[in-house]
């Protein structure tokens, strides 16, 4: 089985860090693999520990902003910038060839708009509760969880375990279905790269700037490669009903919601997720429509 590979590149004028599979199967595209607000390329290791089993190529990245990646830009928008880096990371992991982009939450809501462009080698799109449809109150979600509240109020520098505890707690209960069930080595995972209040500040406020940026962020009739959105059905950050309005608007387009799994499928559900790869574009056009 590959072993996953950490290291660092540039994107698009960001500097950032990979987890990189060098699979075997070289007959099916690789697979770029994009995280959501809050996350990092981490999110991704489940899966990426089942596509390895598969040979698989696939590459997950930091998105500027999050993890180990550059900060993003004051100046310009967060989307307008994602889609820059994102751009030229499909064109790297394609190595002159076509890819398909896997991305969850924030990271959905970009791979659809680098399906916009029909200049790009897309193979096809994976959009798991992609960001920018039928969306609950998220940010307030995050901001007003308690934890949350506790360490942006503390009057006193907490110390980094008393922050992570308080980010994992608000992680598990809003990212999953079963919070008590997840591994600690990903919630672990996940508060390495929110160590501080300055830290937990910062991802807080690249929130508050996408907030009127995914209003309406997409020109869904560009979109002409396979899509595949895919849910958990107890999903409470972004719902599925979003999805019609790309059923309708996308020829191509198919919905796979999954049992009992919250906004994290690639790490609730990373066999699943791994099925559904498997022979995509080609197996999605076996799925019922769901119109």
């Amino acid at each position: 089985m590959a072993a996953i590979r950490e290291h660092r590149l540039e994107l698009g004028g960001f500097a950032t860090r990979a987890l990189e599979l060098s699979g075997a199967a070289d007959d099916r595209p690789p697979l770029l693999l994009l995280h959501g607000w809050s996350d990092s390329a981490d999110t991704w290791r489940p899966l990426l520990s089942q596509l390895a089993r598969r040979g698989e190529r696939a590459i997950a990245v930091d998105l500027p902003g999050f993890g180990e990646a550059d900060r993003l830009e004051r100046e310009r928008g967060v989307l307008e910038q994602l889609d820059r880096f994102t751009a030229a990371a499909v064109e790297h992991a394609g190595g002159g060839g076509q890819v398909t982009v896997v991305g969850n939450s924030l990271g959905g809501c970009v791979a659809m708009r680098l399906a916009e462009d029909s200049e790009l080698p897309i193979a096809g799109i994976v959009a798991i509760a992609p960001a920018g449809l039928d969306m609950a109150a998220w940010f307030g979600l995050v901001e007003s969880a308690p934890l949350v509240r506790f360490v942006l109020r503390a009057p006193v520098p907490l110390p980094e375990a008393v922050v992570r505890d308080a980010v994992g707690r608000a992680y598990r209960t809003l990212g999953y279905a079963r919070p008590r069930e997840v591994d600690p080595a990903v919630v672990n995972s996940f508060t390495r790269h929110l160590r501080s209040r300055r830290d937990v500040i910062r991802v807080l406020a690249t929130g508050r700037r996408l907030l009127a940026e995914i209003r309406d962020p997409f020109r869904l009739e560009r979109i002409g490669c396979p899509l595949l959105l895919v849910w958990g059905d107890r999903d409470r950050m972004v719902f599925s009903t979003g999805a019609q309005r790309v059923l309708d608007a996308v020829d191509g387009s198919r919905l796979e919601l999954i049992e009992g799994c919250g906004h994290l499928p690639q790490i609730e559900a990373a066999g699943r997720i791994a099925e559904l790869l498997a022979g995509f574009p080609e197996a999605v056009a076996e799925l019922e429509p769901m119109r």
